[in-house]
């Protein structure tokens, strides 16, 4: 069991970073937290409802030009910021606060004269508010330090099921005398999935290395499985340099195989989509689906432990949709692309491509079962 104070542990040797700025949940707390001070300001100078709007609106008239001038520069110097430390990059947030402050103070100032000493409010206003928000979004990242422990804890006790450990060993030792390559080669999928189940979850990892650690798991499961295990995969459109959470994937296929494949003596279909658009990555998997109850309906932890960690790392940009179609059950993730550096992005590419599936003619993605796994049939859709 792990010990009671790692997450203070974690929470002490954290390094101290500032949020990410070109995020949307972080711009809109920013936005929500200025223009609610500025409408608490308001109240307190005269709480009647019909003052209490007029000074809102003439404060956000001064606000808002202001605030999106420093969000907007802030927003360019993101990437620089997040390599600085944490008092210089916090130092040149409050430089841009200032800067800012001068630059609207004089163009309002064209607009309609005001002393010079009314630069120095706007300023003091200005660094209190930003003083306020980075000790916000500090205490915050502080809070979640633990919570990205705990879930990764909280992920692991769901995911690694005896049953599942316990019928690989046992599909392993019936290749071992048969077929003892393709006995060497599920002991070693079975080292790597594990290795990555207990190692700390916590950074961000290439979309070529999740999708490999999906093939090592869905082979495992063939062992028993067998040819009631179908996966069809369309990567076709998949940006193998992007960024996600660990383990985002692995555990939805997991409960795409206990609660859609197992039920049932006959084949199913688990579906792997993944493509970028807009800016997203979305992955989308279906598996069959049961109406009729039992342990296979679920409880819906893994669905809450992946929803936790995409809100950790992506906040409002990422979002986890889980519905029951006609056909069967669907879970669609969508998240923000984050490319990786190109280095770590060529090595992850050519660590993947002995797995994942060959782009072929027409970009289809297709891969044939091979010698050391004859009944796993991985087909290509085409969208």
């Amino acid at each position: 069991m792990p010990s009671r104070n790692m997450p203070s542990i974690i929470r002490q040797n954290a390094v101290r970073t500032l949020p990410d700025f070109r995020n949307l949940g972080t711009v809109l707390r920013i936005l929500i937290a200025v223009n609610a001070g500025a409408l608490v300001v308001a109240f307190a100078r005269d709480p009647a409802p019909a003052a209490v709007f007029a000074g809102w609106t003439a404060a956000v008239t001064v606000v808002e030009p202001y605030l999106f001038l420093v969000l907007a520069v802030l927003w360019i110097g993101s990437p620089w910021l997040g390599r600085m430390r944490y008092g210089g990059a916090a130092a040149a947030v409050m430089l841009v606060v200032t800067l800012a402050g001068v630059v609207v103070f004089q163009l309002f100032r064209g607009i309609e004269p005001a002393p010079e000493a009314y630069v120095l409010v706007w300023i003091a206003w200005g660094l209190l508010a930003a003083a306020a928000l980075l000790f916000y979004f500090d205490l915050r990242a502080r809070a979640l330090s633990p919570a990205l422990v705990e879930a990764r804890l909280a992920a692991l006790q769901a995911r690694i099921r005896p049953h599942f450990l316990f019928n690989s060993i046992n599909a392993v030792l019936s290749l071992v005398r048969a077929e003892p390559r393709r006995a060497e080669r599920a002991l070693e999928d079975m080292a790597d999935l594990f290795r990555v189940l207990m190692r700390d979850n916590r950074e961000l990892t290439p979309l070529a290395d999740e999708l490999e650690l999906c093939r090592q798991y869905l082979e495992l499961e063939q062992l028993r499985l067998g040819e009631r295990l179908v996966v069809d995969w369309n990567l076709k459109s998949m940006p193998a340099d992007a960024l996600v959470p660990p383990l985002v994937l692995q555990p939805l296929l997991e409960n795409a195989v206990y609660h859609g494949i197992e039920p049932s003596s006959a084949p199913g279909v688990v579906s792997i989509n993944v493509f970028l658009t807009r800016g997203y990555v979305h992955a989308v998997l279906k598996n069959p689906y049961r109406r009729d109850g039992g342990h296979h309906a679920g409880n819906k932890m893994a669905l809450a432990n992946v929803r936790e960690r995409l809100a950790l790392h992506f906040d409002a940009e990422a979002s986890l949709e889980s519905r029951v179609t006609r056909d069967g059950y669907e879970v669609h993730i969508r998240m923000p692309y984050r490319a990786a550096d190109t280095d770590a992005a060529q090595r992850a590419s050519r660590g993947a491509a002995a797995s994942t599936p060959e782009r072929g003619n027409g970009g289809a993605a297709r891969r044939v079962a091979t010698a050391s796994s004859p009944s796993l049939e991985l087909r290509a859709i085409h969208v």
